[in-house]
């Protein structure tokens, strides 16, 4: 099973930045848009996990996630990658707000992965909604630039999702699991 770890940002968070991104797909119509309800913020790509293995990465990660509480995010800018936006292949969105809970969130999911025997990046996390993607290196200079007028309302990132990712000509995506953060001691 292909999986993939991620923060779901709300459907009225989705839609604002769709509404923001709409305009953009209109000049653009050879990238291949991600739809607002696939849009999520990834903390942990698995890649090919054995079905016969998914219970013990679901109980390392659900162990890992319980150690974290909820923080707000802002969903505000963008880039592209590679950064360089006239060789760029993704356009996305950028996240702002408690940016540090959420990378040390990326980490212990991480961390947690690979004491399940799983293989993942160690690459420094780049928390971002993937809005675009080309087939090949672009020009996405112009869409990057007008990125930076979306911001949408704040949210709290209260859960994490284990994701069943299938390919196609439109990925397709399927939560089997979902952990909720720990609640703040205090209630706030």
């Amino acid at each position: 099973m292909r999986l993939f770890v991620a923060v779901a940002p709300p459907p009225a968070v989705a839609e604002e930045v769709e509404d923001a991104v709409a305009a953009l797909r209109s000049h653009s119509p050879a990238l291949r848009w991600t739809l607002p309800e696939d849009r999520h913020l990834t903390l942990v790509f698995l890649g090919e996990v054995p079905e016969s293995h998914v219970p013990g990465v679901e109980r390392r990660l659900g162990t890992e996630a319980a150690r974290h509480h909820p923080f707000s995010l802002v969903v505000r800018g963008g880039g592209t990658f590679p950064e360089d936006a006239a060789q760029a292949q993704v356009l996305w969105a950028a996240v702002e707000g408690d940016v540090h809970r959420l990378t040390l969130l990326s980490y212990g999911l991480r961390k947690a992965a690979r004491k399940s025997g799983i293989n993942v990046s160690r690459r420094p996390y780049v928390p971002h909604l993937t809005l675009a993607r080309s087939r090949g290196p672009a020009d996405l200079s112009e869409l990057r630039g007008r990125l930076d007028g979306i911001e949408s309302t704040h949210f709290t990132a209260a859960d994490v999702h284990l994701v069943h990712s299938r390919t196609g000509s439109r990925p397709r995506y399927e939560t089997i699991a979902r952990w909720d953060l720990a609640p703040h001691p205090n209630g706030g």
